[in-house]
């Protein structure tokens, strides 16, 4: 029988160095070399710092807007916690609708969802902007932005939420239903837990979406950082500054989101961790 050799163990010093370039390190270095590499990019447009310096505060939303309230990426953000809100509702009780054995219900809500998924959020945004008034109703431009976005996006979360729930293995219903458990408390304490697994990362990359589609909302006069950054370009000719800039303040806000995305994974995959 042939004896293999066995492969030498690892020394002090090669430990080390795994250590110090263990995997987070190797990733921040890769994050800090693209990071490195945009900026050099976006240097090379030979960019005036004086104007976004100069602009920042209003893009950013430390200052409010001629009319009291809020603008720039503070506004962005509200608009999108309201509409986060409001279409994680909808599109739960749209997801339950499509479930049930009711046809009226399942009617209600697969044509809500086809409906919304099949036509461009621009045109409903001016749709609830422009058309309610001719019904009586006169919303603001920031309600119709949010009616308009919580809308939109609850039906694509119906989807999302309702493939969550049938991804749930059948048999964990029946072995609650062995218990003695109730439909209701096997849903909420059995399937719901089950499915945010796996609802969550297409979730929070609505949200993203959601985030950036708020910049269509700018077409009301809106004043959100799309809208202020293409009226500070065309009003000092320099759209390169703060067209870079919003593109910038987006970013570091979907990255909050992934962060809280993460956060949220690791919460409801506690479950399906190896541990060694």
């Amino acid at each position: 029988m042939t004896a293999f050799p066995t492969p030498p163990k690892p020394t002090v010093a090669t430990s080390r160095v795994q250590r110090l370039f263990g995997f987070r390190t190797r990733l921040y270095l890769t994050w800090a070399a693209l990071c490195a590499l945009f900026a050099s990019f976006f240097l090379s447009f030979d960019l005036k710092f004086s104007i976004i310096l100069d602009k920042l505060p209003n893009l950013v939303g430390l200052h409010l807007a001629p009319n009291g309230f809020l603008q720039g990426a503070a506004l962005t953000l509200f608009l999108c916690l309201c509409s986060i809100v409001a279409s994680s509702l909808l599109g739960f009780v749209t997801a339950l609708g499509r479930l049930s054995k009711s046809a009226v219900a399942f009617g209600i809500a697969s044509f809500y969802a086809s409906f919304f998924r099949g036509t461009p959020l621009l045109i409903q945004i001016l749709l609830i902007y422009l058309g309610l008034p001719q019904l009586g109703v006169v919303p603001g431009a920031i309600a119709a932005g949010i009616i308009a976005l919580s809308l939109n996006y609850g039906a694509y979360l119906s989807e999302i939420f309702r493939a969550g729930i049938l991804g749930v293995p059948h048999g964990q219903r029946e072995a609650a239903l062995a218990l003695g458990m109730r439909d209701s408390v096997i849903f909420w304490n059995v399937t719901l837990p089950q499915a945010m697994r796996t609802i969550i990362p297409p979730t929070t990359n609505q949200f993203i979406s959601m985030l950036k589609d708020s910049s269509l909302i700018s077409v009301m006069g809106v004043w959100e950082v799309m809208f202020l950054a293409q009226s500070y370009g065309r009003s000092s000719y320099r759209y390169i500054e703060m067209l870079t800039t919003a593109a910038i303040i987006y970013w570091a806000m979907s990255i909050g989101l992934e962060l809280i995305q993460a956060r949220m994974e690791r919460h409801y995959g506690k479950g399906y961790v190896r541990r060694g």
